[in-house]
């Protein structure tokens, strides 16, 4: 004989089941979100960075197409490496490109013992040759930067 048990049938979820699985979704969802906002504002970041490069860039190469006497005189007119020159971007420009141009005669150089240009100041940017000129590209407020050696 069977025995038969009234027992009624469970055709769903239990209150604290629900209530459970709620708490742990809850508990899995709040490191996930730190993580997806982390990974959103890292985003933004390396598309600013991004795009700051790529201004740079660009003004490199359009000083890098510029005839060298027009750089030569810009040199001149700065008279140091912490001017920045004419080529510089308008103020208030997005992505301001800050332009800097000097002489350059390699007298920091570290493998050489004496001034190699005879002026004897052991200042790169003060030299009496003008075949050699040094010209860095730097997004302005930010430490980022291009240098380059252009000669005649």
């Amino acid at each position: 004989m069977k025995h038969s048990y009234n027992k009624p049938q469970q055709k769903g979820f239990s209150y604290i089941e629900v209530l459970v699985a709620t708490t742990l979704i809850a508990i899995a969802l709040v490191p996930a979100m730190d993580a997806l906002q982390t990974g959103i504002m890292s985003a933004n970041v390396h598309q600013t960075l991004a795009t700051e490069h790529y201004a740079r860039l660009k003004k490199m190469e359009e000083l890098q197409a510029t005839p060298f006497t027009n750089l030569l005189a810009a040199a001149k007119v700065a008279a140091n490496n912490t001017t920045a020159t004419s080529y510089s971007d308008a103020a208030g420009a997005a992505n301001r490109c800050l332009v800097y141009i000097a002489l350059y005669d390699a007298d920091a150089d570290p493998f050489t013992i004496t001034d190699s240009n005879a002026d004897n100041d052991n200042d790169s940017y003060t030299g009496n040759t003008a075949n050699l000129l040094w010209i860095k590209v730097v997004t302005e407020g930010s430490a980022q930067g291009l240098e380059t050696l252009i000669s005649r």
